[in-house]
């Protein structure tokens, strides 16, 4: 890019999906788009102009030109929306002088033949981001009464717009701030753009195999068959310059050459050939197109630079990308049954998404489904996931009625931020089941993946705040999967065990027990020779029992009754039940053709796949909280205190004292003020002014937080006892060589706790709760949560820690103040959400009293905002 100016602001590109399920770029405007500006207001129809306007401009001066594509970026700001080579809209800001530039003029043009995709919609999320980064608070534009589409984008979009009328003209205006309903709305645009995006790649009606080859063995000839025989219901094309029919389907020599629009390409050539293949693709009106060839990031260097080219040319042309090394997708609907995978054989159609990242895993994976008899609605592999991921087939899983759950195979995440509140968002309405493989801190080959600085179980903690049912492996994936789609959610945690075997008996009830649930009934434990009669008699009684939440029937090979007739009876007796029910039968595992029984071959399977279930019908019975928005906020002073630290510091540094309690203020977390002092008098004068009784402390932050409590002498209620103390702790210091002492007002009695939030590169902000001292510094009691959190976000983190007994009145002291405990928890969020340039902020110690809460000390470290994979705004990842 030739005609990027100085300053350019390249973290405001992004590509968005639109309405329609395409993909557009929209970046700032840069000097050298003029002649497209030209072009773009040449097509417009006179009635757009004027809405723009206010007048019938046919053609803009060279002048106007100039002064809409020369900005600064900050006072005067402009994005453009590209789609193909061509600008789709344009959107601009003019911060208002008069109003000390909190206030800035917004505008809109979208070019006719694109209206109705939401790109107005975009345009105000992204200006109202810039704008909230720089300080604007309010949006205003003066729009013609007829003009109800761009009164409809600002009313639309959740804000409290207020409007007046004047002179023909209609004022309107709105704060930018985001609302609850404008997050919602924000949220909800999000989620149906990208759910039509894959249900354009998922419900194709057309599919082409590009690479399609007759030699015995190719990969694309078995592609061909696979679609062919597994009956897809839509037109089947293929192509190849050399063949003339493959597997009974005709041959092209180009995709050009079919002569229509195509839905869905799979390609299967060469690697060094797949991007001129998408772009001929793209010319040819394919909307998507599910890359299997291999030889791409997961190759080496070269193979990364034509897996960028890959994804670059199919975002220039608005086309969504599966792969590339992929095995492919399956829609098992009867509607397209459609198999475009490597998998020869067509899963049986059922209710479980299922997504993988693997190609070789996604053999064993279908497999796996395919031996326990548990069908499948969708599923996809989005091999090197250069642009399709897991998000965005949860996007489609939400509103799909065919999906009952979702599982996922996840070996990298490249945006938890966004699986965050995605998953949260599918787990309210349907059990989502992931297995992650690694902890993240090393690379997939092929995957574009930050590191993270994270301990693996903050991974943990990030979903179960989503609510999340996390397992080891795919044997557990499946498990689960056979319990929630075939079986009611538990209503509660007792379950009742009936067994014919001692043995069996204690082993399930101590399993669980173990993994919390409770033993509401039984356990029973029947005779070997128990008849079918017996057994359905103990079922039944079990399942009748009103404290039975659910029923764990485990029973070994009986003598004289074959086993086929005990696997009936359970499954008839459970059959009539609204309780969650599993079974063990010895060697059984699965789900019987046509039954809804789930089987597992030991009992602690069985236990493992309830017990998950019934922590997951308990999350998602909860209610989760508002989010978080505490009061008395002041982000334009937070923003100018990090900005005075790196513009004198651009790598970035940690803040003075001074510079943390000018930011905590901005977040009203008031600091209370250590004063240094230079000798014993010094001390015992300012103990007089900050108040006694009072304490003496050592000012280097490696002492302050080094165990023991050598480095602070606390209860001072004299002068003179303040400058014996002071002397005392002088020598203390000068043995360890270092220096520097303080005077602070000492804090009420209470529990010392710590606060913390890291910008991590991969999960972003993350903040963190301990009880200071040993539980977090030796055995690693911490809890971890990913902004923004909600209010019951924030009482889960105080109270998930195994010291939260202390802040509750441990042994007869007092309970500590949780209201003003919380509301810390939750500024300390709102500023980790709100500045990714704070890249480690600690507040420790941190006194809780029963009447509140003490900020005794703090430190942040500043560094250049590192750039989020989520950032506040539509954006599909890079």
């Amino acid at each position: 890019m030739t005609d990027v100016p100085p300053g350019y602001p390249r973290e405001w590109e992004a590509d968005v999906v639109l309405t329609d399920g395409s993909v557009a770029h929209v970046r700032p405007i840069r000097p050298g788009d003029g002649e497209a500006l030209h072009h773009f207001h040449s097509q417009q129809s006179e009635e757009s102009i004027y809405l723009r306007f206010f007048a019938p401009i046919r053609r803009l001066s060279d002048r106007d030109v100039h002064r809409f594509t020369h900005v600064d970026y900050d006072k005067r700001v402009a994005l453009v929306m590209i789609i193909g080579d061509e600008i789709a809209g344009v959107a601009r800001y003019d911060r208002l002088e008069e109003t000390d530039y909190a206030a800035a003029e917004v505008a809109f043009n979208v070019a006719d033949k694109h209206q109705g995709m939401g790109i107005g919609s975009v345009f105000l999320e992204h200006l109202a981001a810039i704008g909230r980064e720089s300080g604007v608070k309010l949006f205003t534009a003066d729009v013609l009464p007829q003009n109800r589409k761009m009164i409809n984008v600002f009313q639309d979009a959740g804000f409290e717009v207020s409007h007046e009328f004047e002179d023909g003209v209609i004022a309107v205006s709105f704060a930018i701030e985001p609302t609850d309903k404008s997050r919602a709305v924000e949220l909800a645009r999000e989620h149906r753009a990208e759910a039509v995006s894959m249900r354009m790649v998922l419900h194709p009606s057309s599919v082409v195999v590009v690479g399609a080859s007759r030699r015995e063995g190719s990969v694309g000839g078995a592609l061909v068959r696979h679609i062919r025989e597994g009956g897809f219901t839509g037109d089947l094309y293929a192509v190849n310059p050399a063949a003339d029919e493959i597997a009974g389907v005709s041959v092209h020599p180009t995709v050009s050459a079919i002569g229509r629009s195509i839905d869905l390409a799979v390609i299967v050539v060469p690697a060094a050939d797949v991007p001129d293949v998408v772009r001929e693709c793209a010319f040819a009106g394919v909307r998507a197109v599910v890359v299997i060839s291999s030889g791409f990031a997961e190759s080496g260097e070269e193979g990364a630079a034509l897996q960028r080219q890959l994804l670059e040319t199919a975002r220039v042309h608005g086309m969504r990308v599966l792969g590339p090394n992929s095995f492919g997708l399956i829609n098992t609907s009867e509607e397209f049954s459609l198999n475009a995978s490597i998998s020869p054989r067509m899963p049986m159609m059922g209710s479980l998404g299922l997504f993988a990242q693997s190609g070789a895993l996604a053999i064993a994976v279908l497999a796996s489904a395919e031996r326990r008899g548990l069908g499948l609605s969708t599923f996809a592999s989005a091999g090197n996931r250069v642009d399709i991921s897991g998000n965005d087939l949860m996007q489609y899983w939400i509103d799909d009625e065919a999906t009952a759950a979702v599982g996922l195979y996840l070996e990298s995440m490249g945006n938890p931020r966004k699986f965050t509140r995605i998953s949260r968002q599918l787990s309210a309405v349907k059990p989502v089941i992931v297995v992650k493989s690694g902890t993240g801190h090393h690379g997939v080959p092929g995957h574009t993946v930050r590191a993270t600085r994270e301990r693996p179980e903050a991974f943990a903690q990030m979903l179960r705040q989503s609510g999340v049912i996390r397992v080891d492996n795919t044997h557990q994936l499946f498990d689960v999967a056979q319990l929630v789609v075939h079986q009611p959610l538990p209503k509660g945690r007792a379950t009742a065990i009936v067994t014919n075997s001692d043995a069996l008996s204690t082993l399930t009830a101590d399993a669980a027990v173990e993994r919390g649930l409770t033993i509401g009934h039984g356990p029973i434990a029947l005779p070997v020779t128990a008849t079918v009669q017996e057994f359905t008699a103990a079922l039944q009684t079990a399942l009748a029992d009103p404290g039975v939440d659910s029923l764990i029937a485990c029973f070994i090979p009986p003598i004289v009754i074959p086993d086929t007739d005990i696997v009936t009876a359970v499954e008839e007796v459970v059959a009539d039940s609204e309780k969650t029910c599993v079974a063990t039968f010895l060697g059984m595992r699965g789900v019987a053709p046509g039954g809804s029984l789930p089987t597992y071959p030991l009992p602690e399977d069985a236990v493992s796949a309830l017990a998950a279930a019934t922590d997951y019908a308990e999350w998602r019975g909860r209610d989760r909280g508002e989010r978080v928005r505490p009061g008395r906020i002041n982000r334009r002073r937070a923003h100018d205190a990090i900005e005075s630290v790196l513009a004198a510091s651009p790598e970035g540094r940690a803040m003075t004292v001074e510079e943390v309690t000018e930011l905590l203020n901005a977040y009203d977390i008031p600091l209370w003020q250590a004063h240094p002092v230079d000798d014993a008098e010094d001390a015992a004068r300012m103990a007089q002014d900050v108040g006694l009784p009072a304490v003496v402390k050592a000012t280097d932050p490696a002492l302050r937080h080094a165990a023991g409590h050598y480095w602070i002498r606390t209860g001072l209620r004299t002068p003179a006892a303040v400058a014996a103390a002071y002397e005392d702790l002088q020598v203390v210091l000068a043995e360890r060589g270092v220096e520097g002492i303080a005077v602070q007002a000492q804090a009420p009695t209470g529990v010392v706790v710590e606060v913390t939030s890291a910008e991590d590169p991969l999960f972003g902000p993350v903040v963190g709760f301990g009880v200071a001292g040993v539980p977090s510094e030796l055995l690693g009691d911490v809890s971890h949560r990913f902004p923004p959190l909600t209010d019951t976000d924030v009482a889960d983190m105080v109270a998930g820690v195994r010291a939260a007994p202390l802040l509750a009145g441990y042994r007869g002291t007092d309970p500590v103040d949780q209201v003003a405990l919380h509301d810390l928890v939750a500024r300390v969020s709102v500023l980790a959400d709100d500045l990714p340039e704070v890249a480690q902020l600690r507040l420790n110690p941190v006194v809780a009293h029963p009447s509140g809460v003490a900020v005794l000390g703090a430190t942040a470290l500043v560094q250049p905002d590192p750039g989020r994979a989520d950032v506040g705004r539509r954006a599909l990842s890079r």
